[in-house]
């Protein structure tokens, strides 16, 4: 028994050596001003070694000669280490040619010891007693304080029990969200991602979880997507998502929908098999939570781009569970849909058939119905999906009058919020630019009393959206004689042509709805009736094209026989 203590004691003296002397020469290392790269190098190596001994201190061994054999090895490199540092230091080497190999050599060496640390670790000769993570440093940390942490970190990612693995995880995960120093100092050491990789496929549920989230994390960063790709990240996010936990889907499927914006990455999820994965969770809602489904949605989304992978997501027959999808009463799962969706008919004919037939579009529409509780996000979503879906389709148009589409457009051009409004304004103008039809069957919905209304807002962008989609619809005859029907509007659009009103930023397009209303004589009529009438005199004094077109109109008919010779000019 006596024995084994001065064994054990022999061991801590040799350990706490082998720290002092390292701590030593890492400053050492950083001092030296020949062989930059090499010493930089042994510097880094250093580090690493460092913490995986500060790592085992607290730790008990079931193999003393194991671990005395190798703190004998290190502390043989350390003095040599420490010899090749002074005659650098002093400039007392013999030749640059054999420092190199020496440098190389001790290069060599610190790495192995690295792994006979590793290994013991690994053949359970060490036992954790109470090692925990060190603190973190402190905000106006030095780099070298940082990096010396996250060191630590990835020592105990190599050696540490599963606790400390998990650990350490939920450390490296805080402090990257907090400052993103240490995850730009975590990618520069050689096997820092690659062990975050491996850690995806463990089976312990909670290592995996904590992996998954901190590639997650570091795919946010566009400058550091190329380096999990290239660790291999894909094919293990991609068992992830076929048998982890569901907080692991989660994480992965956002890690994938990071990567996959790069078209580059694409194929890569395809070749593992990761579409018909992302197709079982869409397919088994009742499974999964909304943020999986819509972020496996989201994955699809920038994978359908490629022609391929949007043919064999068609032949998988998933059209319609996407369409399925719509119904869902989850706003996330319906945003989603309505994005993939819209992504699968781009330039698509045949699957915006698909799409219709399969009962998609009465589904958006629903999600526009005033009685329904959606979110202003959803409602923008489904205005901005049946116009992408629909397009210029006569048939898609009768079904959206069908449906209530036009209705519920002008029930939120008239109470609708702000933001919906100016949603509902944008698919009106959309509505009037599908056919004469669709301008007709706004007439008769009544949505040209309402225009007029926004030509007065304080948004010059709505002000034009609103004078764009009423230009459009004045083309018809009907919608000219109806709009006549009321006289307060031409008044109106004369009102707003005030010359001296440098803000009205849409006078082209109401010239375009008078010129439009001249060729009515009624309209001429109550134009030249208007006490407004000077409004448009003076613009076309001042040389304004389209008022000068009005006013020889109005001049060369009976109304206005008085106006002379400057307008025949």
């Amino acid at each position: 028994m006596g024995e084994e203590s001065d064994q054990s004691s022999a061991e801590k003296t040799r350990l706490h050596q082998a720290i002092v002397l390292i701590s030593s020469l890492i400053s050492l290392s950083n001092s030296i001003k020949v062989f930059p790269t090499k010493w930089q190098s042994i510097g880094n190596k250093l580090d690493e070694l460092f913490s995986n001994l500060t790592a085992i201190e607290n730790c008990q061994s079931t193999d003393n000669f194991s671990l005395s054999i190798t703190l004998e090895s290190i502390l043989a490199t350390l003095k040599n280490c420490d010899e090749l540092g002074k005659q650098c230091s002093e400039l007392s080497y013999s030749g640059k040619l054999l420092m190199q190999s020496d440098l190389d050599i001790v290069i060599a060496k610190i790495g192995a010891h690295i792994k006979s640390i590793s290994d013991i670790y690994a053949m359970g000769l060490l036992t954790q007693s109470n090692a925990i993570v060190v603190s973190r440093p402190s905000v106006s940390a030095s780099r070298d304080d940082i990096k010396f942490y996250i060191v630590d970190l990835l020592s105990r990612f190599k050696i540490g029990s599963t606790g400390m693995k998990k650990q350490a995880l939920v450390a490296f995960n805080e402090v990257i969200q907090e400052d993103d120093r240490y995850l730009k100092i975590a990618l520069e050491l050689d096997t820092f991602v690659n062990f975050l990789v491996n850690f995806l496929d463990l089976k312990d549920s909670e290592i995996q979880e904590e992996s998954a989230k901190a590639v997650s994390l570091i795919a946010g960063f566009e400058s550091y997507k190329s380096v999990l790709i290239g660790a291999g990240v894909i094919a293990p996010l991609i068992r992830v998502l076929e048998s982890g936990s569901d907080r692991s889907k989660t994480f992965a499927a956002r890690c994938l929908m990071k990567v996959t914006e790069n078209s580059d990455n694409v194929w890569s999820v395809s070749a593992h098999g990761g579409v018909t994965v992302l197709l079982k969770i869409c397919g088994n809602t009742g499974e999964h939570d909304g943020e999986l489904v819509g972020l496996a949605c989201g994955v699809l989304k920038n994978l359908v781009g490629v022609e391929e992978i949007r043919r064999f997501v068609v032949e998988e027959g998933a059209i319609l569970e996407f369409v399925n999808l719509l119904r869902s009463k989850n706003e996330v799962i319906k945003i989603c849909s309505v994005d993939l969706l819209q992504a699968m008919a781009c330039g698509d004919e045949s699957i915006r058939y698909m799409i219709i037939q399969g009962g998609g579009i009465r589904a958006i529409v629903r999600a526009l119905d005033p009685r329904s509780s959606f979110s202003t996000k959803t409602r923008e979503v489904a205005f901005r999906g049946i116009v992408n879906i629909c397009c210029s389709s006569e048939k898609s148009l009768n079904l959206l009058v069908n449906y209530g589409f036009m209705d519920h457009i002008l029930y939120f051009l008239r109470y609708g919020e702000v933001p919906v409004q100016e949603l509902a304004l944008k698919a009106a103008f959309w509505l009037s630019g599908t056919s004469e039809e669709g301008k007709k069957l706004m007439g008769d919905a009544g949505f040209m009393p309402v225009l007029v209304k926004f030509l007065d807002s304080n948004s010059l962008e709505i002000r034009e959206v609103a004078a764009e989609t009423l230009s459009s619809m004045i083309i018809v005859p009907r919608n000219r004689k109806r709009f006549m029907q009321n006289d307060q509007n031409v008044g109106l659009l004369l009102q707003m042509l005030d010359p001296m009103d440098i803000n009205t930023g849409n006078k082209k397009l109401l010239l375009s709805i008078l010129m439009s209303l001249t060729s009515s004589n009624s309209a001429r009529k109550k134009i030249a009736n208007s006490g407004y009438l000077k409004n448009i005199e003076k613009l076309a004094e001042a040389e304004v094209s389209d008022a000068k077109k009005i006013v020889k109109k109005l001049s060369s008919n009976r109304f206005r026989s008085i106006l002379g010779g400057f307008w025949q000019s």
